[in-house]
């Protein structure tokens, strides 16, 4: 084989692996992704500005493709069930707006920090309104959920729901 033959022959398998990277990373990001599993609401770590504070709440995380999907039940604090969608929510990490129609947004957008960490920007008619910030403690057993923005009434809304590893 020529040198140049071998230079290529060498480098190749590189390059190729350089360009697969950038694509195969997201599904990497899912399948390490801390917050996948079952969390519990715990309302005495918790703080609702509005309040007040549902009476339970339970989140599911699974992993498809390249986002996640994620579930939400739990009684609210009138005592009703929560069920905001019968199926369960696509998380697309592609910063791209995504409909989810509810009282105060029509559209989200989520942006991955890290396995540990992902933002979502609630829209409404293009415009932020809620930014919510998801973060998984170091151990994998800690959910912090912080939320400020503007509620469905145009009040300041400053949350933070901690949720516990089940």
């Amino acid at each position: 084989m020529s040198g140049a033959r071998v230079w290529f022959a060498r480098r190749v398998p590189i390059v190729l692996a350089m360009c697969l990277l950038p694509a195969l990373a997201p599904v990497a990001y899912t399948q390490d992704d801390a917050h996948v599993g079952r969390w519990e609401l715990n309302l005495e770590k918790s703080t609702f500005n509005p309040g007040p504070p549902p009476r339970r709440q339970t989140l599911w995380y699974k992993a498809e493709g390249k986002g996640l999907t994620a579930l939400l039940q739990g009684i609210d604090a009138a005592g009703k069930p929560i069920a905001l969608d019968p199926s369960n929510l696509a998380i697309n990490f592609d910063r791209q707006d995504h409909p989810t129609a509810r009282g105060n947004y029509d559209s989200s957008a989520w942006t991955r920090i890290s396995a540990y960490k992902y933002v979502v920007y609630r829209k409404k008619a293009g415009k932020v309104v809620l930014t919510s910030t998801n973060v998984v403690s170091d151990d994998g057993q800690t959910m912090t959920i912080t939320t400020t923005g503007v509620g469905e009434d145009g009040r300041p809304v400053h949350n933070v729901r901690v949720y516990d590893k089940r």
